[in-house]
């Protein structure tokens, strides 16, 4: 069984446990930018939340954003099993899942559902099953699905929480209205409790005054309007204007949603590493957070 090492530890986050845990707990607390407390899940029969999109940069920049969206995940009832519908910076070009092993993270190594990546195999012919696209160079350097997990890690408190890893590469609407049909209808035919996590960050732009950094909100703004308004194809068309990294992702996660019968999106926090920083001046990223419920 193949295990992924954790290839950013000690860049995007924090490479030891303590250290790792101590920037969690503050992504929760924070006042400003995070959600202000601790997850306390409430285990409760039914989930209603079933869906969310969470940024992927260094924790020091957007681990507050992350938290909103994990602890709306994870109140309602700790899930069984998390999709993580990742993005591509390296070139990858194809849709694609590793259907077994395990994930490495400072706090314990996560496995992969693989009762459930097979489900989703047997009902895609876009979806393809390869490990390559995961572990070994070049792709081993993408990290937008690897930051995901400690947070996942630090929610799931002592449940043996498995996920399965999915790198979406393409951006044709219609190729991620079938890709999405197959996953939901694979979900569907699971008995567990399933949530589904679009790793993206907003726009990338260099800004210099606090009026740019305003036009620099306002894109970013068009896409969470429509993501709200929960109209995926308006969000694809909003988010291929702007240098967002993940627009198939977000898309992907409200397709997969919409067939599981969620009515709405909602925003949970937005800010930019500019403000997050204090720096108005250089280069600038955007960090979401939202969800979708029943």
């Amino acid at each position: 069984m193949a295990t992924r090492r954790a290839a950013v530890a000690g860049s995007f986050y924090p490479r030891y446990k303590p250290d790792l845990l101590r920037i969690l707990k503050e992504s929760f607390l924070d006042t400003e930018f995070g959600p202000g407390e601790e997850l306390k899940s409430l285990n409760q029969e039914h989930r209603s939340t079933i869906g969310g999109v969470s940024p992927h940069a260094g924790y020091i920049y957007s681990g507050c954003c992350a938290a909103f969206t994990f602890l709306n995940l994870f109140k309602e009832r700790i899930p069984d099993t998390v999709i993580i519908l990742g993005t591509d910076h390296i070139g990858y070009g194809k849709v694609a899942l590793m259907d077994e092993g395990e994930w490495e993270t400072p706090l314990g190594n996560i496995s992969i559902d693989n009762e459930l990546s097979k489900k989703i195999l047997e009902n895609s012919e876009i979806i393809r099953n390869d490990e390559s696209a995961f572990i070994g160079f070049p792709f081993e350097r993408e990290h937008n699905i690897e930051v995901q997990l400690p947070f996942i890690k630090y929610c799931s408190q002592e449940k043996d929480i498995r996920f399965i890893p999915i790198i979406v590469s393409v951006k044709d609407f219609n190729i991620l209205i079938n890709l999405s049909n197959d996953i939901a209808k694979a979900i569907e035919s699971y008995n567990k409790d399933v949530v589904i996590v679009a790793s993206s960050d907003m726009t990338h732009k260099e800004v210099y005054d606090l009026k740019q950094l305003e036009k620099f909100k306002e894109r970013d703004q068009q896409v969470i309007d429509a993501f709200v308004k929960f109209d995926p194809k308006n969000t694809l068309d909003a988010a291929s204007k702007t240098t967002v990294c993940g627009s198939q992702t977000i898309t992907s996660l409200m397709l997969i949603c919409k067939n599981l019968n969620a009515k709405k999106g909602k925003l949970l926090k937005y800010y930019t590493s500019s403000e997050k920083t204090g720096n108005t001046s250089g280069y600038c990223v955007g960090y979401f957070s939202g969800i979708i419920n029943k």
